[in-house]
């Protein structure tokens, strides 16, 4: 059942976010940046990657269902009216290179609706689609813009480098985030450099972590499991220090014979003040404005991974934070900067493999 949204939801304005006057800049250095990663994994790998969530776990294609009967607050933007739309979902971990499992870093999903109606964030598109990028914590590890950018520059001097040591340093750093999580709290910053816990991704529940519009409110949104198959594998662990692609047959296993069910949910701004749109790095209170479930994302058993779905899903599509609705256009800081960077790293990527980066067709079918 659908949760009652806040109280006192925020209407959207301009004056939410504040753009500084050099942001051009510190975009153009963000994309520079991870154009170098693409660059590098490109010269040794003779195959074009992403600069970030280069490795996928697995390439789905499901069911994403709009509840009936929202409230005005909630039936906004592709959520105004309910329907049923065919989307695809890419499970992925954070680096820009491709790395042995057993380096344990926080884990992402994306997710593309296809064939939704109404006014494009960018008109020029030819894309009916709306992406939704989100992972496996609530907190991104950087407050602002030129913070991430600093963090990204550190990554981007390791790509492709001392994958052995990154290994050890990896076993080192759960060791550590365990001994944080055994006192009842988490370390975004040591996950992020690879101290997640060694567990099944299917377990995760995914959050976009910046704003984005509702419509007329702002929001944030997460994904998380539904059906009691996906809830067993919370916490799940897993044996990755011999298997370099566990989290890859972990996903195939599942899919041989099982359906997964998650339910899309929204966590409305209540307070402008408290729920910044500018602070990527702030969380909001969920007393004040829970999660509210407003679609469900199904996929049936399937093959998870295969060369068609690796040509068709992870060579052929991107996802990105400014493909889709003007309803549901990114905010703060973090966000503009992601415009121009994951634009430019899909035309590097479809300037040099066999396979386009386009949008998908309904040629796509399940294979």
């Amino acid at each position: 059942m659908t949760k009652n949204p806040p109280m006192n939801p925020q209407l959207y304005r301009d004056d939410l976010e504040t753009v500084e006057i050099d942001e051009p800049e510190t975009a153009r250095a963000l994309s520079e940046t991870m154009l170098s990663i693409a660059q590098k994994t490109y010269r040794d790998g003779g195959h074009a990657i992403r600069s970030v969530h280069a490795k996928s776990h697995g390439l789905l294609e499901g069911e994403f269902r709009v509840l009936d009967g929202l409230p005005p607050t909630l039936a906004q933007g592709l959520f105004a009216k309910t329907g049923t739309y065919k989307a695809f979902a890419r499970l992925s971990t954070t680096p820009g290179d491709i790395l042995h499992d057993s380096v344990s870093t926080p884990r992402g999903l994306a997710l593309k609706i296809v064939d939704v109606e109404g006014e494009r964030l960018n008109a020029e598109d030819d894309s009916a689609s709306q992406d939704f990028l989100m992972v496996n914590g609530k907190q991104f590890n950087a407050s602002s813009a030129k913070a991430f950018l600093l963090n990204l520059k550190g990554l981007a001097a390791t790509t492709d480098r001392a994958e052995g040591l990154k290994e050890v340093a990896s076993k080192v750093l759960r060791g550590v985030e365990s001994v944080i999580e055994a006192f009842g709290s988490k370390s975004a910053s040591i996950m992020a450099l690879g101290g997640h816990p060694e567990t099944n991704i299917l377990g995760e529940s995914f959050f976009a972590q910046l704003p984005l519009r509702y419509g007329d409110y702002v929001a944030k949104f997460a994904l998380v499991p539904q059906s009691e198959e996906l809830k067993a594998l919370t916490g799940q662990e897993l044996d990755l220090n011999h298997n370099p692609d566990g989290l890859r047959e972990a996903v195939s296993d599942y899919f041989r014979s099982k359906t997964a069910v998650w339910e899309f949910q929204v966590q409305l701004c209540s307070d402008v003040e408290e729920m910044s749109v500018e602070d990527a790095a702030s969380t909001w209170d969920e007393e004040k404005s829970p999660f509210i479930t407003v679609a469900t994302l199904t996929v049936a058993p399937q093959p998870s991974w295969n060369r068609e779905r690796e040509r068709e899903i992870n060579d052929g599509m991107s996802f990105r934070p400014w493909n889709g609705l003007a309803a549901h256009r990114p905010l703060g800081s973090i966000m503009r900067m992601r415009k121009l960077a994951y634009a430019q790293g899909a035309a590097f990527r479809s300037q040099r493999n066999p396979t386009p980066v386009e949008e998908p067709t309904e040629k796509l079918v399940s294979a």
